[in-house]
């Protein structure tokens, strides 16, 4: 006999900041489901750990299986990049696309698509973080509705801002907060409506919040003791507003109900995007091209001095960062850095001619609508065909392409290479080191294919080699004997992804205050199937981490 589970995600939410604010008062509503309940520690897979975690809750199934890695799929044919959004779900459905004998309702769940198959209500890309899809709802005029009686989420698609802008990022608090308020009350009144066999929704807004208020926060990355220290913890007020949703949410939910509160990932001190968004992509353009710079020549040996903070605020990440690219001639490169792009654009071709080919400016990227504009791996396109190994766009680890002969339309590296150039590259990128402690960048190297060989196989990523790094501390300078300093440059999003998520239940046949042994993420839709005492389909991987013996209702 059916089950009802009402479930709730918190997109990126870290274990290990969940667990202190409950152990200190903060978040009441999850410590009482805790102390009520069972909890476990989840582990996601250690790469594209920020790209897969949602197609593998709502499938069930491993990258491996499903063969989507990233929404930015890699088209060698003419060395670009294409944004595929969201897994289609043609070979693996969503888990809770049960059929006519199950109702189901679904809101907010990010990269997930429409499915004729779910018997009940879909809204999705209201309030979402990286939703990557447009929005939409089944029925096709819910959305409006709710958009009329409610009014839209106010962050959808604009849940980011400067980390050294109090103002931004206090208005990013505001506009998270009065989405989750007003989340809370759809939630409510869709509980209400009658008793699902699945309610599902999924707090993006602590996602964002992961990304861009860390730093006000958690002591762990560099520009709290410049601005941290100075302003109110907007995280963990962003938690606070969360955790009392979840309460006003749950008053609605069936008393007989299973109460699922999960994260399929975490988060940490910003350790990833610097490394895997430019150091890596400048470190191999410099390697490919020896003697030539594209941004942040640093200078090995020269003092560092603080985080750079000067002009953030007026300038953003994006114009920071491209006005460090290498100019030789000082007077341009003076220039360069202190005045306005527009202004610059104007004069620079009256002081110097622009080298042929070169990068590619992300403003200029912005004007084709590339949603990937921001991505600094892009920027580099132009030698990508020259070059034997280059960066791929990553929201996480890093990612390596060869360049291989037969595969790539103008490949360089002969496949009798293939090992020895991974090999070479990895050995290099071992020696990379933090300018500022001297530590190693690099954690571990996987390489996903066995050898070039398994290249055509649909499954595997775009990525030859995978760069896992160091989770000590958030780098903003590297060193390499072979490719000199690249740095310091301006700190980016302060909070990044971690393997690490939850897992809370509670319902009839679950003792109080019990904990359990640490799952997989992967193991989430079949508990949540197996609450709901629905089939669980053979494909899925996980087991259930929950089994309980009730009677139906």
């Amino acid at each position: 006999m059916k089950k009802s589970v009402v479930a709730i995600g918190l997109d990126a939410a870290d274990p290990h900041l969940i667990e202190t604010w409950m152990a200190q008062g903060y978040l009441k509503n999850l410590r009482r489901l805790r102390e009520q309940g069972a909890y476990a520690r989840l582990k996601n897979f250690d790469y594209y750990r920020a790209e897969t975690p949602w197609t593998t809750f709502l499938t069930g199934c491993s990258p491996q299986q499903t063969g989507y890695w990233t929404p930015l799929k890699f088209r060698p044919d003419g060395y670009h990049v294409e944004d595929i959004q969201a897994y289609p779900f043609e070979e693996f459905s969503p888990f809770y696309a049960l059929g006519k004998d199950y109702r189901v309702a679904v809101f907010d769940m990010p990269q997930a698509r429409v499915s004729d198959r779910v018997n009940g209500i879909q809204v999705l890309a209201w309030g979402a973080h990286s939703p990557q899809l447009s929005s939409q709802s089944q029925p096709i005029g819910l959305l409006e509705e709710i958009n009329h009686q409610y009014g839209k989420h106010p962050a959808l698609r604009y849940d980011h801002a400067n980390v050294l802008d109090i103002p931004a990022l206090t208005r990013l608090q505001n506009d998270l907060e009065t989405g989750i308020a007003r989340r809370a009350a759809i939630c409510r009144d869709l509980l209400a409506q009658e008793p699902w066999d699945l309610f599902l929704t999924v707090f993006g807004e602590v996602h964002a919040a992961g990304h861009y208020l860390w730093h006000l926060s958690q002591p762990d990355h560099p520009l709290y003791n410049v601005i941290g220290t100075k302003a109110k913890d907007m995280l963990r007020s962003v938690f606070e507003a969360t955790d009392r949703a979840i309460g006003e949410i749950l008053e609605n939910a069936p008393e007989d109900a299973y109460i699922v509160v999960f994260a399929a990932h975490g988060m940490g001190s910003n350790t990833m995007d610097l490394p895997s968004m430019f150091f890596l992509p400048e470190f191999l353009y410099r390697d490919n091209f020896p003697g030539k710079y594209g941004i942040a020549r640093g200078k090995p040996g020269e003092p560092l001095g603080e985080p750079i903070t000067r002009g953030r605020v007026k300038r953003c990440w994006l114009g920071a960062l491209w006005s460090l690219k290498y100019e030789p001639n000082p007077i341009v490169a003076f220039l360069r850095r202190k005045l306005k792009l527009k202004l610059f654009n104007l004069i620079a071709p009256l002081l110097s001619a622009r080298p042929q080919p070169d990068l590619i400016a992300p403003f200029d990227l912005l004007k084709t609508a590339r949603s990937f504009f921001f991505q600094p791996p892009v920027w580099y396109q132009p030698f990508w065909s020259k070059m034997k190994a280059f960066a791929l766009p990553s929201y996480s680890e890093g990612y390596i392409r060869i360049n291989l002969r037969g595969r790539e339309p103008q490949g360089i590296v002969d496949p009798s290479e293939y090992d020895a150039v991974c090999d070479e590259i990895c050995q290099k990128l071992y020696r990379l080191k933090d300018a500022r402690k001297g530590i190693p960048m690099v954690k571990q190297i996987i390489r996903p294919r066995r050898d070039w060989q398994d290249c055509p196989s649909s499954k595997l990523p775009d990525a030859d080699i995978v760069v896992i790094w160091q989770e000590e501390i958030a780098t903003d300078a590297v060193e390499s004997p072979e490719v000199g300093r690249i740095g310091p440059v301006p700190h980016h999003r302060t909070g990044s992804h971690r393997s690490d998520g939850f897992l809370m239940v509670k319902g009839g046949g679950i003792d109080a205050g019990t904990t359990l042994p640490t799952g997989q993420s992967i193991n989430l839709a079949p508990t949540i199937l197996s609450l709901m005492n629905a089939p669980i389909p053979k494909q899925m991987q996980g087991q259930p981490m929950v089994k309980v013996s009730m009677p139906a209702r």
